[in-house]
């Protein structure tokens, strides 16, 4: 078959393929067009699933006359004109493809109107690359996009829909992502001819969390925490669910980069690593955050649904959103408020400063390797029990009443019934307190008496060498003894026994991914959480009123203390309403 040039109708059917999957993708393309025309209030009608129909109504800046059959050609856009634009891309559509490629694939109607214009104009197309001059029509201001019949002349593509059910469920998930990203925008939703949603515009927190309430559902907003942190040049701000809320899926997250909707690995990676000792294994977290930095430091044109993002120092970003999600979830103590409980907001604030996020820290090495810690409690006094009327001086998890079955405390706070598991409780204690110690001076590190080789790849072998100073620093004595040969001579004491080998081996696969590791530290805590669970008072062992009291007063005061550190939940709370209603009192 000979070169040739392909006609444009099919031109623009081919790009349909990269930007139209299913009325999904017409419906982020058209929300994204009014979100960056400035609107302050959309209005989206879907029909069928958005097969039928896909109507969506704003009130921006509007498109004026001679510009609108520009709006419908390839490559012609209003938001970039130059490298420089595309280096620095504040928009969330910039490639101008979005409406000729819909208007390959369906019959497209566009009506708009812009302030100074005493009427609109429409022009319509045909699906077939034919449009109609513009002609006048009366229009608020603002523009409108109709879609009908999608993939009507591509019966291919049409057959590969799914049911009404499922293709409406795509143009929900779209839809919550968006009205999540600027929800400063008021946006309401008919489908079928149904309202789904009528969301007002949000500007202060309590406002954003009822609209969050309606998106993602009561429970999280009444489970999440608040956090807003900035650094140089970085803010990150947003909700992160506690550990007790985690999920069997990945299907509460939502990352925004520069309010774009992003599914970044590097970010996903981040938030998972902060929640690593917090949260029960296959457990996935929930979270609404948003990162806030300089246009020309993130590049938004590494996919062509613009998903994924590539940073200019991926590494510093990493760090800072581990270290901030990390410092947040700190605050998962009895002592830190939910929202929703009592209309108190979560108010978790991260720490105002952190490490040099370029560099590996040091640890240290001062854990007592007997954890008598237990008996320290025995010298606190028993406290007396609160009053029914709750005094304010009752602190959050109460005053013990009696242990059961040697498992669980007992206590009775201001609102209700505390019940502890004391092993559990114990447990995040102990670890913390290692934890603590591990990181208060240097690592010790131990010679091994016969060195280990390493056979690692070229990169690996240059990496290392790169590497070493930091390596050392936390115990690691690594030495490069050939072009793929590297030996270990020294390693952290508390990793003796250990596969040294292949930790150092995915330490370095951790580097060349994201440009910093983590394993170490997580090695090191595997082998504290090992420890404080062998050191930690055991269930059906019996306590005092006293030893009661120190554990809850402990507790208290324990960074992420509502779980242990294998993520199961250490305490629960029963209030007097709760009580009440499982003995039909006031019935």
């Amino acid at each position: 078959m000979p070169i040739r040039c392909l006609p444009p109708q099919l031109i623009n059917q081919i790009a349909a393929g990269e930007v139209v999957e299913r009325p999904a993708s017409v419906v982020k393309e058209l929300l994204e067009n009014s979100l960056d025309a400035g609107a302050t209030r959309i209005d989206v009608e879907v029909e069928h699933g958005g097969a039928r129909l896909i109507r969506v109504r704003d009130d921006g800046s509007g498109i004026p006359q001679d510009e609108l059959a520009l709006a419908l050609a390839r490559h012609a856009t209003s938001k970039i004109a130059s490298l420089d634009d595309l280096e620095h891309v504040v928009t969330l559509g910039f490639r101008g493809e979005a409406l000729p490629s819909i208007g390959a694939v369906a019959r497209l109607a566009v009506s708009s109107r812009t302030r100074d214009a005493e009427h609109g104009w429409r022009i319509e197309g045909d699906g077939h690359g034919r449009y109609s001059e513009a002609m006048p029509v009366p229009h608020p201001v603002g523009t409108t996009v109709e879609v009908r019949e999608l993939f009507f002349n591509t019966p291919a593509r049409r057959k590969f829909l799914k049911s009404e059910h499922t293709e409406f469920s795509h143009v929900d998930t779209v839809l919550r992502r968006l009205a999540l990203a600027r929800q400063d925008v008021a946006l309401h939703v008919r489908h079928n001819g149904r309202g789904v949603y009528a969301l007002a515009a949000a500007t202060e927190q309590r406002e954003h969390e009822q609209r969050m309430a309606v998106l993602l559902g009561k429970e999280f907003v009444a489970q999440a925490l608040h956090l807003t942190h900035a650094m140089t040049g970085l803010i990150l701000r947003g909700w992160i669910a506690r550990p007790a809320f985690s999920r069997s899926q990945p299907d509460l997250q939502y990352f925004y980069v520069n309010g774009r909707m992003v599914r970044d690995k590097l970010l996903a990676h981040a938030v998972k690593l902060a929640y690593h000792d917090v949260l029960f294994h296959g457990r996935h977290p929930a979270y609404v955050l948003y990162l806030e930095l300089d246009a020309a430091r993130v590049d938004v044109n590494a996919h062509p649904a613009k998903y994924e993002v590539r940073f200019r120092d991926g590494r510093l970003v990493h760090d800072y959103v581990f270290r901030t999600v990390e410092a947040a979830l700190k605050d998962t103590t009895p002592h830190s408020p939910i929202a929703g409980a009592s209309g108190v907001e979560p108010q978790a604030q991260p720490a105002a400063s952190f490490q040099n996020p370029h560099m590996q820290q040091p640890m240290a090495l001062r854990v007592a390797e007997d954890m008598a810690a237990y008996a320290r409690l025995h010298a606190v006094a028993p406290q007396p029990a609160p009053s029914p009327t709750g005094p304010s001086a009752v602190p959050p998890l109460g005053y013990a009443l009696a242990q059961l079955h040697g498992i669980y405390i007992l206590a009775a706070a201001s609102e209700g019934l505390v019940l502890v598991d004391m092993h559990a409780a114990h447990e995040r204690i102990t670890y913390e307190r290692m934890r603590a110690s591990l990181g208060s001076g240097r690592v010790v590190s131990q010679p091994l008496l016969v060195p280990v080789r390493v056979t690692v790849s070229r990169r690996e072998a240059g990496m290392a060498e790169t590497v070493s100073a930091a390596l050392a620093e936390i115990g690691f004595l690594v030495e490069c003894r050939g072009p793929e040969t590297l030996v270990i001579r020294e390693v952290p004491a508390l990793l003796q026994g250990e596969d040294t080998a292949q930790l150092l081996r995915d330490l370095l696969a951790d580097i060349a991914e994201h440009g910093t590791s983590r394993r170490l530290d997580a090695a090191l805590e595997r082998v504290l959480a090992t420890r404080a669970c062998h050191t930690s008072v055991r269930a059906h062992r019996e306590l005092t009123l006293a030893e009661m009291n120190a554990l809850l007063r402990e507790m208290e005061h324990t960074p992420r203390a509502d779980q242990c550190n294998h993520g199961r939940p250490t305490w629960m709370r029963l209030s007097m309403t709760e009580l009440d209603k499982l003995f039909l009192r006031g019935r």
